[in-house]
């Protein structure tokens, strides 16, 4: 008996759990009692994906309001005219905010001139800082309208390849300029306290912290010190569009003007196009730069006046067919025995005349170096140089009168109808002997340039000189390069992005501009 209970407890107790475990709704069920075979569920239905969310749209058009600082006045080709006027001291910054331009009305002064002593700062001077981030665009109205940096104060106006900043005219921004427009506003003009040789005052010495000048074009904006490394800030990846304004006869602002400019100053990456006077002009002072680009000045390219020594590589100029005067233009008659004497340096250019006059006249007294370059004149009868001044051409330096000896030429193609002219005061025999050897190239020449300014094949071939062997006691500013002309190859477009009309594909100065993000 209790054998046969046993028997039949342990039968309930399997048939309980095969119950149990059939009624179970786990991982795993037994499909059929007694099979002992496991089936895996089906999964359940993924939930269907969230719509994704509509993107916002960048917004367009013209920003709500001006920042502090300017004035809000009205709209310009969809953007808000965000004006500057007066004197800007202590710091302001021009932001690049999306649909925001600035304008210019009237001088803007940065600053108030603290006077040519840094240890003796003016009366009523004050010093002002103006930063302009990449991107931005300014514009002037008139010839009325133009940016000055005075002395002891700074602009910091800093580009990128990528995001230039831009300086134009009212009528670029309206899309009304062509390919002749010059002189639709004032310009930059940056004043310093570096050495200048002419100075207003009676006894006042030159190269002093005495010797002052008044700059041209302006009323009451003076230059000049005893400061050689004095420092105006920092410019770099900029554009200069239609600058200059004829104040009256022979008093012009130029697209930008350095006035007594120290080295501490840094201005790199520079374009002045379609200036109505001088695309740079440099009065006195020791500023220098890399990769300089001048278009379509109406007047002279390059002019150097009041003892500036100033150094310069990689510059390229191409004039307009239907104005301009000379590509170089080195101080004026007259200041033949002033001291300090004029003595720029330019290593690695291209310059495209297009104008009947010489391409580079060389007067004044001044000095002057030029190295690994390529003059071309596109005119018929165009000649390269002139030497106009006897002094100028004369070959013994003498320190006491600050003389570096007759003008430098090394390495320079003279692709011109002719290499030199002639006058009675310094006649042809005289240049010959300067031009002639190291490695110049004289006229007749057949240039193979692509592109208006790319070198060839020719170009490629001439002999190069290193130009801190050229130009002995200029340091380490100059690179060591082993190429004639302001370019290694036609692959070395280091004017692309930041430049406007500047070879192929470029962006036409033309297009009115607007702030690049």
């Amino acid at each position: 008996m209790i054998r046969s209970s046993n028997i039949r407890l342990r039968t309930l107790l399997m048939i309980g759990s095969a119950l149990t475990l059939a009624a179970c709704d786990g991982a795993k069920n037994i499909a059929s009692p007694g099979e002992g075979t496991l089936v895996t569920p089906p999964p359940a239905p993924a939930p269907a994906p969230a719509p994704a969310p509509t993107p916002t749209p960048t917004p367009t058009g013209a920003a709500t309001d001006c920042p502090t600082g300017t004035a809000n006045v009205g709209v310009i080709n969809s953007l808000r005219n965000c004006s500057l006027s007066g004197t800007i001291t202590g710091a302001l910054t021009l932001r690049n905010i999306r649909g925001v331009v600035y304008s210019l009305n009237g001088r803007v002064n940065v600053g108030v001139d603290l006077g040519a002593d840094p240890g003796a700062p003016a009366a009523g001077g004050s010093q002002g800082i103006l930063t302009v981030e990449p991107g931005v665009v300014v514009f002037g109205s008139s010839g009325a309208d133009a940016l000055v940096i005075n002395r002891g104060s700074q602009i910091f106006a800093e580009g990128t390849a990528t995001r230039p900043i831009i300086f134009t005219s009212r009528s670029n921004m309206e899309g009304g300029v062509n390919a002749s427009s010059i002189g639709q506003w004032g310009g930059i003009v940056v004043l310093g306290r570096a050495p200048i040789n002419t100075c207003i005052g009676v006894g006042a010495t030159p190269a002093t912290v005495n010797c002052q000048s008044a700059v041209e074009g302006l009323t009451g904006a003076f230059y000049g010190g005893g400061s050689p490394s004095d420092n105006s800030g920092r410019m770099q990846f900029i554009q200069v569009r239609y600058p200059g304004f004829e104040v009256s006869p022979g008093n012009e602002l130029n697209g930008i003007t350095f006035a007594g400019v120290g080295s501490g100053t840094f201005a790199n990456n520079i374009q002045v196009h379609n200036s109505s006077d001088d695309g740079i002009e440099w009065f006195g002072g020791r500023l220098n730069h890399k990769f300089l680009v001048i278009t379509g000045a109406d007047d002279d390219s390059i002019d150097t006046d009041l003892g500036f020594k100033g150094l310069m590589q990689y510059v390229l100029v191409v004039q307009r067919t239907d104005g301009g005067d000379r590509v170089i233009e080195a101080d004026t008659a007259g200041g033949e025995t002033k001291t300090p004497r004029s003595n720029p340096r330019i290593a690695n250019f291209t310059f495209i005349g297009n104008r009947t006059p010489d391409s580079v006249l060389l007067r004044g007294g001044t000095d002057y170096g030029l190295t690994n370059g390529i003059i071309r004149n596109t005119t018929a009868t165009g000649l390269c140089l002139d030497i106009d001044g006897a002094q100028t051409a004369v070959t013994t330096a003498d320190a006491t009168t600050d003389e570096a000896g007759a003008p430098i030429f090394r390495s320079v193609i003279f692709g011109c109808f002719g290499a030199a002219r002639d006058e009675s005061d310094v006649p042809l025999a005289s240049i010959t002997p300067i031009i002639t050897g190291t490695n110049n190239l004289l006229p007749p020449v057949t240039l193979t340039l692509t592109d208006i300014f790319l070198p060839g094949s020719f170009e490629a071939g001439a002999v190069a000189t290193n130009p801190r062997t050229a130009f002995t006691g200029t340091g380490t500013f100059f690179d060591e390069t082993t190429f004639v002309g302001a370019f290694r190859n036609a692959a070395d477009t280091w004017y692309a992005g930041w430049t406007c009309g500047v070879g192929t594909g470029a962006s036409a100065c033309t297009a009115a501009p607007s702030p690049i993000q």
